[in-house]
């Protein structure tokens, strides 16, 4: 049986639970005793913060302990250390290359990254590089960080400057576009080949996650996530966001490589995205598999809960009403 390690497991209950019923022993890790996801996987452990030295060899310890096979990071919190130390660790992580990781964290770096393999994005500038014709409204976006957080819209020179002193993150200035969003959740292999990739609309979000969405069969959008995925050469799962302008174009405002906050839907649809990470883990290489999942599934998320009681030993557990909907 695979072996999953998850780091900053969190809320992501939805991702733990999918790899436990892929056929995945789930291993769980978090700073937060609270966190929920903790107690949906097979074991769960508290581990240092990620600023903490300790941190990768803690997770090196799980590694050697329990035999992980994979590493599966659920936040951005943590992927550029873990994509460094990916030598360290023991296991396969599922992520790209250190720098690529790096870069994507960082939305001016990412748009440098984007133009240089020929990806469009949108007009970017620092906030002393903004051109004096720059077309308003005009975007001021935090620089690194994620869940749109810090994102600010200027009308015009006025209110750039008042959103910029008053930003209290490093930003970047961006502009502001106009058509449809989408959001494209793709899969890659070890060498970076797109195997699958799902398009969805983009419905409702809140805190810059998608709570409503519906999946749909836009071959010019699997045609552009895959281009993209593959001249970035991702690895794993990734979430490409992007806008079609008038113009039938296609402009990349972010890519998170990970699991996105979407990601049931997807899982819905069929893409078995679990499966082919397990599948990985153990060597093998799927053929890509493009198109293949069921269009118009609509997503509509909800608020659960989980109840903890004291364990006896200074942890908790899972409150025997709730047992039967958590792991052993």
């Amino acid at each position: 049986m695979t072996i999953v390690l998850f780091t900053c497991a969190g809320q992501r209950v939805d991702i733990v639970g999918a790899f436990r019923r892929a056929g995945a022993t789930t291993i769980a890790a978090d700073v937060n005793p609270l966190a929920p996801a903790l107690y949906h996987a097979d074991r769960h452990v508290l581990v240092p913060r990620i600023d903490d030295p300790e941190y990768v060899r803690a997770l090196r310890r799980i590694v050697d302990e329990d035999g992980v096979d994979l590493l599966v990071p659920l936040t951005d919190l943590d992927q550029s250390l873990l994509a460094r130390a990916r030598d360290e660790l023991g296991a396969l992580v599922l992520l790209p290359d250190g720098d690529t990781v790096e870069r994507l964290g960082d939305k001016y770096l990412a748009h440098v990254l984007l133009e240089e393999r020929g990806i469009a994005s949108p007009p970017t500038w620092l906030p002393d590089d903004v051109p004096d014709d720059a077309p308003f409204p005009l975007l001021v976006k935090a620089r690194e960080g994620f869940g749109s957080r810090h994102i600010y819209r200027a009308r015009d020179r006025d209110e750039l400057t008042f959103f910029l002193r008053y930003t209290p993150v490093e930003s970047i200035v961006q502009a502001q576009l106009g058509g449809e969003e989408f959001s494209i959740d793709v899969f890659c292999d070890l060498d970076g080949r797109c195997l699958n990739a799902i398009p969805r609309t983009m419905i409702e979000s809140k805190g810059g996650e998608s709570i409503k969405g519906m999946t749909i069969r836009d071959e010019r959008l699997i045609a552009f996530a895959c281009d993209v995925a593959q001249k970035l050469r991702l690895v794993g799962p990734a979430n490409i966001q992007c806008f079609r302008e008038a113009d039938g174009s296609h402009l990349v405002t972010d890519i998170n490589p990970r699991f996105g906050g979407g990601f049931p839907l997807p899982l819905a649809a069929g893409g078995r995205y679990p499966e082919l990470a397990l599948a990985l883990a153990r060597g093998e290489r799927p053929e890509p598999r493009l198109g293949d999942f069921r269009e118009g599934i609509v997503m509509t998320r909800f608020f659960s809960d989980l109840s903890l009681t004291a364990n006896g030993d200074g942890t908790l557990k899972p409150f025997a009403a709730d047992a039967d909907s958590v792991a052993p």
